[in-house]
C-alpha cells in the first residue's frame, strides 16, 4: 500500500489574510476593471458529503463536518487531502495550525458531488506530491482523480505515474491501485480503510475471558521500538525473516512528531567494531532531543461502537504487534455489592475496541491492557510535559490522569456529563494550543467515546490486526534489520524528508570521518 504525501498548496500567511467562509450558491461580481462574474463557489468541487468552503481566490479548501472524535477532514477542491479541522483551527497534514476557522461545519454549506467538474481549474492543474525523498508533480491531464466510496482517490488513467517514496525511491501507481488521501503524518484517513471485519464487533460477552483497562500516556519511546533478540516480548532481530515476522519495530517520533529511526549504528562504532543502538528515549536523559511516542497512536473511533487503540500488555501473555478484541461488559475492576458500576461504565457497555500491543508492562496483569490515551496519566516516566512544554499544565494524577483529578473534585458518583465536561476542559487546557492535534483528539475520545470510564472491565479474545493499526505501528524507516544510519544525540532538528546521515561499514567495522567523530557518531 503506497501513501503519497500531498504538499500544501497554500502558504499559511496567505490563508491567514485571505481566508474567509463564503456562502455557496451565490454569484457575485466585481466593479473593478478587467474582472467578470465570480463562478459559483460550489461548482466543480469534489466532496463526498456536505462541506463548507474556504475561498482563497486561487484555491478552495473544503471543510468536512467533524465526527464523533471532534475532528473533520479538510481537502482541496479536487478532493486531495489538505489537513484537519477541530472546530477551532485548520491544520495542515503535518499538524501545523494554518488558520482559525470559526464554525466551519455549521454554516455556508455546499452539497456533496460525485465527480469533479472538468471546468474547475483546481481539478486540472498539476498537483505536487511530496515524499521523504523529494517532490514529484502529476501533470497529465489524462489522469482524473475521482472520489469513490469512503473518500478514496482512484486514478483512472491507464498510464503509471512515478512518485517519490520513502528514501527517494521511485514507486509507481498503476491504474489498478487506489491512492488514499492522507490526513495525519501521511497516513490515510480512518474512513478510507473501509468497513471493519465483522469479527471486531461480534458479541463475546459470554466467552468467559475477562480483563480490565488501566490507562496512561507518558509519551516515551515505545517498548516495542527497542531492538532485541526476542526477549521481553520484543521483535527477534536475529534474521530478516524473524524481524519481519515480529512486525519489525514500533514507530517513534521526535519532539515535533516527525518519525525518526528506531535504531541506528551505535555511537561507539569504529574501524574494528560495528553494532546497533536504539535511538534515545525522551524519558531518559535525552529529553527534548530524544524520541517519543508518535501522537497518531492515540485512540481513534471507527464508528459509534468500535474504536482502535494501542496498549501496554502483560509480558507473560502477549508480545509486540499482537492484537486483541475487547467488548465492554458495563462494570469495572473494583466493583462489589457496596461499590456498584457507575454511569460511565454502564454507558460504555457493549462497545468494542481492537487494541495492538506497542508496549510491554511488567506490572500489567494477564487480561489487563494498559490503554494508551492522552491525559491518562504520565506514570513513572514523563516525557509528555517535555513534548508539549507543559511545565504549567495540570496533568492530573500521575496514575489515572485527568479523570482521577476530576473524581477528586466531583466525587465518584457524579453524572456522566459532569465527568465528560471536566475531562474535556482539562484536555483543552493541556493540548488546545500544543500544535499536536492527535493528542487533543485522543483526549476528547476518552470523554466522548470511552465515556470517561474508570478501569472498565471487558471480555477479550486475540484477533488479526486491522490494517490501520499495522500502518501506524510499523516503522517506515527501519524496514531492514540492518542499516548504516549514523548515531545522533539530537533528533529534535530532523524534518520530514531530511536525508539520514550514514557511515561506510562492513560487518567488521565502520569508517569514522573526522566530522562524524566530532558529532559523536563514531570513534576514531
Amino acid at each position: 500500500m503506497k501513501h503519497p504525501f500531498y504538499k500544501s498548496l497554500v502558504a499559511a500567511g496567505a490563508l491567514t489574510v485571505a481566508g474567509a467562509f463564503v456562502a455557496c450558491g451565490s454569484d457575485s461580481s466585481s466593479d473593478g476593471p478587467g474582472t467578470g462574474p465570480v463562478n459559483d463557489l460550489c461548482s466543480g468541487i469534489v466532496a463526498t458529503e456536505q462541506v463548507s468552503v474556504v475561498d482563497l481566490g486561487s484555491v478552495k479548501l473544503l471543510v468536512y463536518p467533524r465526527g464523533i472524535d471532534g475532528v473533520g477532514k479538510v481537502t482541496l477542491a479536487n478532493g486531495y487531502a489538505y489537513g484537519t479541522y477541530d472546530g477551532i483551527n485548520i491544520y495542515d497534514n503535518e499538524g501545523n495550525v494554518v488558520m482559525e476557522a470559526g464554525y466551519a461545519d455549521l454554516v455556508n454549506k455546499c452539497e456533496a458531488t460525485s465527480t469533479p467538474d472538468p471546468s474547475d481549474p483546481n481539478s486540472s492543474e498539476s498537483t505536487p506530491i511530496v515524499g521523504p525523498g523529494g517532490t514529484q508533480e502529476i501533470t497529465s491531464s489524462e489522469s482524473t482523480p475521482i472520489v469513490g466510496p469512503g473518500g478514496t482517490q482512484e486514478i483512472t488513467s491507464s498510464e503509471s505515474t512515478p512518485i517519490v517514496g520513502p528514501g527517494g525511491t521511485q514507486e509507481e501507481i498503476s491504474s489498478s491501485e487506489t491512492v488514499k488521501p492522507s490526513l495525519e503524518n501521511g497516513f490515510p484517513s480512518i474512513e478510507s480503510y473501509g468497513a471493519p471485519p465483522a469479527e471486531y464487533t461480534k458479541d463475546i460477552l459470554s466467552n468467559g475471558q475477562t480483563g480490565w483497562n488501566s490507562r496512561y500516556w507518558d509519551a516515551c519511546k515505545p517498548h516495542c521500538s527497542w531492538i532485541s533478540n526476542g526477549e521481553e516480548g520484543k521483535t527477534d532481530t536475529t534474521t530478516q525473516a524473524s524481524y519481519e515476522a515480529g512486525m519489525t519495530t514500533a514507530r517513534n517520533c521526535n519532539i515535533h512528531d516527525v518519525e525518526v529511526p528506531t535504531f541506528t549504528l551505535g555511537h561507539a562504532v569504529q574501524q574494528y567494531w560495528m553494532g546497533y543502538e536504539g535511538t534515545n528515549s525522551a524519558c531518559g536523559e535525552a529529553k527534548d532531543k530524544g524520541v517519543f511516542t508518535c501522537t497518531d497512536m492515540a485512540p481513534i473511533a471507527v464508528n459509534d461502537t468500535l474504536s482502535y487503540a494501542y496498549v501496554a500488555g502483560p509480558g507473560s501473555a502477549t508480545s509486540c504487534g499482537k492484537c486483541f478484541h475487547l467488548q465492554y461488559n458495563g462494570s469495572f475492576k473494583d466493583a462489589s455489592a457496596n461499590n456498584a458500576a457507575k454511569a460511565t461504565h454502564k454507558a460504555l457497555k457493549g462497545k468494542h475496541m481492537v487494541v495492538m500491543t506497542s508496549n510491554i508492562g511488567h506490572d500489567v496483569e494477564v487480561g489487563q491492557f494498559d490503554l494508551m490515551v492522552p491525559g491518562g496519566g504520565v506514570g513513572a516516566f514523563d516525557a509528555l510535559s517535555v513534548q508539549v512544554n507543559g511545565a504549567d499544565v495540570n496533568w492530573g494524577a500521575g496514575f489515572g490522569g485527568f479523570l482521577t483529578e476530576c473524581q477528586s473534585k466531583l466525587g465518584y458518583d457524579n453524572t456522566l456529563e459532569s465527568y465528560q465536561t471536566c475531562v474535556k476542559e482539562m484536555c483543552d487546557a493541556a493540548f488546545g494550543n500544543a500544535g499536536l492535534p492527535n493528542l487533543l483528539r485522543g483526549c476528547h475520545w476518552f470523554a466522548d467515546w470511552f465515556m470517561a470510564a474508570d478501569n472498565p472491565t471487558y471480555n477479550w479474545e486475540e484477533v488479526e490486526c486491522p490494517q490501520y493499526l499495522i500502518d501506524h505501528y510499523m516503522t517506515t524507516i527501519n524496514k531492514e534489520k540492518s542499516n548504516n544510519y549514523a548515531w545522533h544525540t539530537d533528533w529534535s532538528t530532523y524534518k520530514a524528508g531530511d536525508p539520514l546521515e550514514t557511515l561506510e561499514c562492513t560487518d567488521k567495522g565502520c569508517e569514522c570521518p573526522d566530522e562524524m567523530a566530532a558529532k559523536g557518531a563514531c570513534k576514531k
